[in-house]
């Protein structure tokens, strides 16, 4: 098969048509593992989807909190893949940000009404996230320490050392195993059934809207500033980059920095605004499935959010599917998210090679038809 020349490949077909394909494959093969077990893989479905979308108990709500969590991984993953690195460790940088968070919540809750205390809380998680994330930066820059193995290794860090301040530290405060106290509900965001009285209960709070905003300014940063032209032109060309005059070592610490904060404000959405307090293995997983979302969407801001809202209803419609058939049990939920990420990343050229390569031979026989 000749390669084919992406620019001819239109944006609608790569960002639209061929996600939902690897979609649609993903719940095909989804379908035949229900019917194994001996479950109606249609009714299982549409329990998952009316589980993710109703707005009565609250399932859109939850759909769009889950959301919230991987438009901040997923931006992190892409804005690093854009420099030509693979951050894995959003899931470490992510539960330092939850200690900045907690820090700031902890010291200045009693003392700051919500509106004072959101920005600090903000900059807080961006802050100690891009801590996080800018180690392994210069690790790469200054040493030639592999991103993927670092980011790796600080996962495991990450969780060792939070670990212990929140069991040793932080919780004997509380007086709990291992969660801080609560933070004061006069400086934590209200959510979504606080705000609009009847609405069912969710965790959804307006961390959505500031990832929504990181979403604009990172399609801002990488497409419309001196910064995210240097930054995709070390992704795709290093060689090209530092005959241009850019500075590799500047640039790599720099984006890992920013990919770093990226994930650390994910504890915004958790630890301030659902949890109100710092809960032990808080991610939950989140940190991996952003590099799953930037995948599936082409690690392009809009295919990010549209991304992080699948994961989202799958996460939620999958909690609705084990009450609702208790047949289904977790495992094999997780076996469904799987498949996704195995389809939308793994095998993620098994779909596209094959329909860029007719869209160009089509339209190449079009044209010399024509």
């Amino acid at each position: 098969m000749s390669r084919v020349n992406v620019q001819e490949v239109p944006r609608w077909l790569t960002s639209v048509v061929i996600p939902l394909l690897q979609l649609a494959l993903a719940l095909m093969v989804s379908s035949l593992v229900v019917l194994i077990v001996g479950e109606n893989p249609i009714e299982a479905f549409r329990v998952m989807v009316q589980g993710a979308l109703n707005l009565e108990f609250g399932g859109l709500h939850n759909t769009l909190y889950y959301a919230t969590n991987f438009i901040f991984t997923g931006l992190a993953v892409a804005v690093a893949f854009h420099a030509g690195m693979f951050n894995i460790g959003g899931e470490g940088q992510a539960y330092l940000g939850g200690l900045g968070v907690t820090i700031i919540a902890l010291s200045l809750d009693h003392l700051l009404p919500m509106w004072l205390m959101a920005p600090l809380v903000i900059l807080a998680a961006a802050l100690f996230g891009a801590l996080w994330g800018v180690i392994p930066g210069i690790l790469q820059a200054k040493r030639g320490a592999h991103i993927v193995v670092t980011t790796i290794m600080f996962n495991f860090i990450a969780a060792a050392f939070m670990s212990y301040l929140l069991v040793s530290i932080i919780a004997p405060l509380s007086g709990e195993a291992t969660d801080s106290r609560y933070f004061a509900s006069s400086a934590v965001f209200p959510k979504w059934h606080e705000l609009f009285e009847g609405a069912a209960f969710s965790l959804l709070n307006p961390t959505l809207l500031i990832a929504l905003i990181c979403a604009v300014m990172v399609w801002v940063l990488i497409w419309r500033t001196r910064l995210g032209y240097a930054i995709r032109v070390m992704g795709q060309n290093p060689s090209a980059a530092e005959y241009a005059g850019i500075n590799a070592k500047k640039i790599i610490i720099i984006t890992m920095a920013i990919s770093g904060a990226l994930a650390g404000m994910m504890a915004v959405n958790e630890v301030y605004g659902a949890h109100s307090r710092l809960i032990l293995n808080y991610t939950n997983g989140f940190g991996f499935i952003g590099i799953a979302v930037a995948l599936m969407g082409r690690n392009h801001p809009i295919g990010v959010v549209l991304a992080a809202l699948l994961f989202g209803a799958l996460y939620q419609g999958g909690t609705e599917l084990q009450f609702e058939m208790p047949g289904l049990n977790p495992e094999l939920i997780l076996v469904i998210q799987g498949l996704v990420i195995f389809f939308t990343g793994a095998l993620e050229r098994l779909v596209r090679n094959p329909i860029e390569a007719l869209y160009t031979s089509t339209r190449a026989n079009l044209q010399a038809g024509g």
